[in-house]
C-alpha cells in the first residue's frame, strides 16, 4: 500500500522524462513518477515547484491457492490448501436441549460419585455401574420416543455436523469449486468434486456455520440467488462429464431479503427445479438437518431422497405455521405434529425414500459413525442407479414425484389416524324416556305370560332395549369415574392395556397388578358416586331383560322342538308302530313295565329307540346335538379320593422339608443377589410397561432362580422321596378307582332292572303309553 502526497501542479522539470509520469491505477498510485517509486522506503525531495513524500510497505508472500509441490494423492478427505474450511481450534461448547436436562442430572451424579471415589479411596464401582446403566436406559428411552418438535430441535442443534464435516469423513479426495461465473460466490452453498472408493461424484450442499463467526459468513445456511446459480453451473458440469450428483440439504430456507428478491430468488429456484428434472446422471439427495421449503427443493429434486433419523423436511417451519394458524409461536409443538415433517412420517407419505440411522443422542454424539452410515447409503443407491441408463433415470425421477400426494378413495384409514377422528355424537335417550320404555316392555312381557306367548315382545325389541341399557350404563360408569377423579388413570390404563394386548407376548404381571388395584379401588368407591343409584337401577334392568331374553329364547326353542317332534311322531310308520304297541300292552293286562313279557319288553324298547332316533334327527336339523352323559371315572376318583392318615403325614412332612430347603437356598448369596436384581428389573418394567427387552430379562432371571432351586433340591435327595411318595399315591388312587368302578357297575345293574339305561337321556312323549 502506498501513501502519497503531492501538489496539484503538473509534474515537470528539465530532468523529468516522459516515462517518469506514466500512471499506474493497479497500484493505487496516480501522477507519481516511476523513478520516485523506485527510491528509498521513505524519501523527501525538495524542488522549487515540487514536494513529494512516500512510505512503502513490503507485502507478505502467500502460498495461495496451493503450494509449489502439492501432493496429488493426499489422504484425509480434503485438499487443505484448496479449501478455507479448517478444523476448529477450540472444541465446541456442549449444548443441552430442554428435554435432555434429566440426562445431564444423571451425568452429574456419575461425575460426583467418581470424584468422591477418587477423593476417599472407597469402592463405588457398583453404584457407578448402576448409574451408568440407568443413564444408558434413560438415553435409549428418550431418543426412541422423541416428539416431532424435539426432532426439530435436534436438527437445529448448534453442534450438529455440517455438510463439509460429512464430506471430510466420507471422501478420499475433495476439491471445492467456487463461483457462478457471473462474478459471485455464495458461501451458503458449497460445491466440489470428490471421490468415494475410487468413484468420482459432484457434491453440492448447504453449509451452516459451526460458531457465530462462521454462521455470519455462511449466512446461517440460507442461500442467495448466486448460490443456486453456482449449484446450477455445477449440475451442468456434472451432467456434461457424467458425474453422479449427491446433494446435502441443511437450510432453514432461501434467504428472503429485498436484495435477493431483486436478483431473482424465485427464478433461480425455479430454474434449478426445471433443470434437475432433465439431468441424465443419477441424483441422490440427503437431508442432514433442516429442509426448509423451496430453499431445500432447489437442490433436492433427485431420484431418491434420504433423511437422517432426526432430520426434518417442511414447507414452513413449525413456528411460522403456529403463528399463521394459532396466532402464536407457542403452538409450535402442535404444529410440528400436524405438519408430519419427521423422517418416519415422510417415508409413509412417499416424500422420502429411506432413513439413515443416527446414534443415540443425535448425529453430534458420534459424527464419524453418522458419516459412515451416509457413505454406506450413497454406495448402495449409486450401485442401484449405475444399472440405469439416462432415459431410465429420467423416468425413475418423474415417477417418484408423480406418486407423491396420490389419494385413493374408499381405502381403509390407518388405525392410529382413526383414533384422532371425531366420532359422530350418538343420540342418547334421557333417563325418563328410558324408564318409560322399560316399564312398557315389562308390562308387555307380564301380559304375554298371563295370556299367550303370541303377544310376547320379539327378540329384536329385547335386543334393542338391552343395547340401549348397555350404552346408558357405559355413560353412567364414565360419569362415576369423573366424579371420583379416576378418568385420567382409567384412560392411561386403557392405553397401556391396548399396547400390551397388541403384542404377541404375555401381559406383564406388573400391569395385571395395576389393573386389579385400579379395579378394586373403582369398585370400592363406586357407592360414593352421585349417580350410584341410577347406575344400580339400570344394572338391575339389564339383568332382568337379559333373563327375559334367555327365557324367551329357551321358550321358542322348546316350542320348536315340540312342534318338530310331533311332526316326526305323526309320521304314518311311527304312528302305526306306537298304536300297535299300545294295543299289545292294553291286551296283556299288565299294570307296570316289569309285568310285561320279555318279548313285549323288547318291542317297547325297540320302538322307544326308534322314537329317540327321530328326536335326535329333529335336534340335529335345528343345529343342536344330543350327547350321552356318562360318569368320568377319573374325575370321580380325583374328587372322592382322600389319602389315609399315613400318606397324609408323609405328604405334610415332605412339604415341610421342601419349604425349609427352598428357604435355605434362597438365603445363599448367589440366589439372594439374583432375587435383588429381579426386584430391580421388575421395578423398571413397571415404569415402562410393554418393554419386550425388560420382560425377557425378568423371564430369564426367573428361570435361572428356578433352575438353581431345582438343582439344590435334586442334590438333597428330596426329589427321590417325592418320587417314592408319588408312586404310593398312584397305587392308592388305582385301588380307589377299582372300588369306584365296581360301585358304578352295581348302579348300572340296578338301573337296568328298573328298565332304564344309565347315562342316556330319557325322552318321553306324553301321548305315548
Amino acid at each position: 500500500m502506498a501513501l502519497l502526497s503531492h501538489s496539484s501542479i503538473a509534474l515537470g522539470g528539465a530532468s523529468a522524462s516522459a516515462s517518469d509520469y506514466l500512471r499506474s491505477s493497479s497500484n493505487g498510485v496516480s501522477g507519481v513518477s516511476l523513478k520516485t517509486l523506485g527510491r528509498a522506503m521513505v524519501t523527501t525531495t525538495r524542488r522549487k515547484d515540487l514536494y513529494v513524500t512516500s512510505r512503502l510497505k513490503k507485502g507478505k508472500k502467500f502460498d495461495h491457492p496451493w503450494p509449489a509441490n502439492p501432493d496429488p494423492n493426499v489422504k484425509g478427505g480434503v485438499l487443505s490448501y484448496l479449501s478455507t474450511f479448517k478444523p476448529l481450534g477450540d472444541t465446541q461448547k456442549p449444548v443441552t436441549l430442554d428435554f435432555e436436562k434429566p440426562l445431564v442430572e444423571l451425568e452429574k451424579k456419575i461425575v460426583d460419585v467418581r470424584k468422591m471415589a477418587n477423593e476417599t479411596g472407597l469402592d463405588f464401582t457398583e453404584q457407578i455401574i448402576t448409574l451408568e446403566t440407568k443413564y444408558r436406559q434413560a438415553l435409549k428411552d428418550l431418543y426412541t420416543h422423541l416428539t416431532p418438535i424435539q426432532r426439530v430441535n435436534i436438527a437445529r442443534h448448534p453442534n450438529r455436523p455440517t455438510f463439509l464435516d460429512h464430506i471430510h469423513n466420507i471422501t478420499d479426495k475433495f476439491m471445492e469449486l467456487h463461483g457462478d461465473r457471473a462474478g459471485y460466490d455464495d458461501p451458503a452453498i458449497v460445491t466440489g468434486i470428490g471421490t468415494i472408493d475410487g468413484k468420482r461424484y459432484m457434491f453440492i450442499g448447504h453449509q451452516k456455520g459451526r460458531n457465530t463467526k462462521e454462521n455470519i459468513m455462511r449466512n446461517f445456511g440460507m442461500p442467495t440467488p448466486h448460490g443456486y446459480r453456482k449449484a446450477l453451473r455445477m449440475m451442468y458440469y456434472a451432467d456434461h462429464h457424467g458425474f453422479p450428483i449427491v446433494t446435502f440439504i441443511d437450510t432453514p430456507g432461501a434467504y428472503a431479503d429485498l436484495k435477493s428478491e431483486e436478483l431473482g430468488q424465485g427464478e433461480a429456484i425455479a430454474n434449478n427445479l426445471r433443470t434437475m428434472f432433465g439431468l441424465k446422471v443419477p441424483i441422490l439427495s440427503i437431508v442432514i438437518g433442516e429442509g426448509g421449503s423451496g430453499g431445500a427443493l432447489a437442490i433436492g429434486c433427485a431420484n431418491k431422497m434420504l433423511m437422517l433419523e432426526n432430520a426434518v423436511f417442511y414447507v414452513a417451519s413449525p413456528e411460522a405455521c403456529a403463528a399463521i394458524l394459532w396466532k402464536t409461536s407457542k403452538a409450535a409443538p402442535e404444529a410440528a405434529e400436524k405438519l408430519r415433517i419427521t423422517s418416519k412420517e415422510l417415508v409413509k407419505l412417499n416424500v422420502a425414500d429411506g432413513i439413515i440411522p443416527e446414534p443415540l443422542g443425535g448425529a453430534h454424539a458420534d459424527p464419524s459413525w453418522t458419516s459412515q452410515q451416509i457413505k454406506i447409503a450413497i454406495n448402495e443407491n449409486m450401485n442401484e442407479f449405475g444399472k440405469m441408463s439416462g432415459e431410465e433415470l429420467l423416468k425413475h425421477r418423474m415417477a417418484k414425484y408423480r406418486k407423491i400426494g396420490v389419494f385413493i378413495e374408499d381405502l381403509p384409514i390407518e388405525p392410529e389416524r382413526k383414533v384422532n377422528m371425531k366420532r359422530r355424537d350418538a343420540v342418547v335417550s334421557t333417563s325418563q324416556n328410558l324408564d318409560g320404555e322399560v316399564e312398557k316392555l315389562k308390562e308387555q312381557i307380564l301380559k304375554a305370560k298371563e295370556t299367550s306367548s303370541e303377544d310376547e315382545p320379539s327378540s329384536e325389541v329385547l335386543n334393542e332395549m338391552i343395547e340401549k341399557l348397555k350404552s346408558e350404563i357405559d355413560d353412567e360408569y364414565t360419569e362415576a369415574a369423573k366424579a371420583m377423579g379416576l378418568e385420567e388413570r382409567l384412560t392411561a390404563m386403557r392405553e397401556e392395556f391396548s399396547k400390551a394386548s397388541s403384542e404377541e407376548h404375555l401381559m406383564h404381571p406388573v400391569l395385571i397388578e395395576k389393573i386389579e388395584k385400579l379395579k378394586e379401588e373403582f369398585n370400592t368407591r363406586l357407592s360414593e358416586a352421585p349417580n350410584y343409584e341410577s347406575l344400580k337401577s339400570k344394572l338391575n334392568m339389564l339383568r332382568d331383560f337379559s333373563k327375559a331374553k334367555a327365557a324367551s329364547e329357551a321358550a321358542s326353542v322348546k316350542q320348536e322342538i315340540n312342534k318338530r317332534f310331533e311332526e316326526a311322531v305323526d309320521r304314518p310308520e311311527i304312528r302305526e308302530k306306537v298304536e300297535a304297541i299300545k294295543a299289545e300292552v292294553a291286551s296283556s293286562g299288565a299294570s307296570s313295565f316289569e309285568e310285561l313279557s320279555d318279548e313285549l319288553k323288547e318291542k317297547v324298547l325297540k320302538t322307544k329307540s326308534e322314537v329317540e332316533a327321530e328326536m335326535a334327527g329333529v335336534l340335529k336339523s335345528m343345529g343342536l346335538e344330543l350327547e350321552a352323559v356318562t360318569p368320568n371315572l377319573k374325575d370321580v376318583v380325583e374328587q372322592t379320593f382322600v389319602p389315609d392318615e399315613n400318606l397324609q403325614e408323609k405328604l405334610e412332612k415332605l412339604n415341610q422339608e421342601i419349604t425349609e430347603k427352598i428357604e435355605e437356598v434362597v438365603r445363599t448369596p448367589e440366589i439372594k443377589s439374583m432375587v435383588e436384581l429381579l426386584k430391580v428389573e421388575t421395578a423398571k418394567a413397571s415404569q415402562t410397561p410393554g418393554d419386550t427387552e425388560a420382560s425377557q430379562k425378568i423371564e430369564t432371571l426367573e428361570q435361572q432362580i428356578k433352575q438353581k432351586i431345582a438343582e439344590s433340591l435334586s442334590m438333597s435327595g428330596l426329589q427321590e422321596k417325592q418320587e417314592e411318595l408319588e408312586k404310593e399315591l398312584a397305587a392308592a388312587r388305582e385301588v380307589a378307582a377299582e372300588e369306584t368302578e365296581e360301585s358304578l357297575k352295581e348302579d348300572e345293574d340296578d338301573d337296568d332292572e328298573d328298565g332304564s339305561e344309565s347315562g342316556k337321556p330319557e325322552i318321553i312323549n306324553p301321548s305315548f303309553a
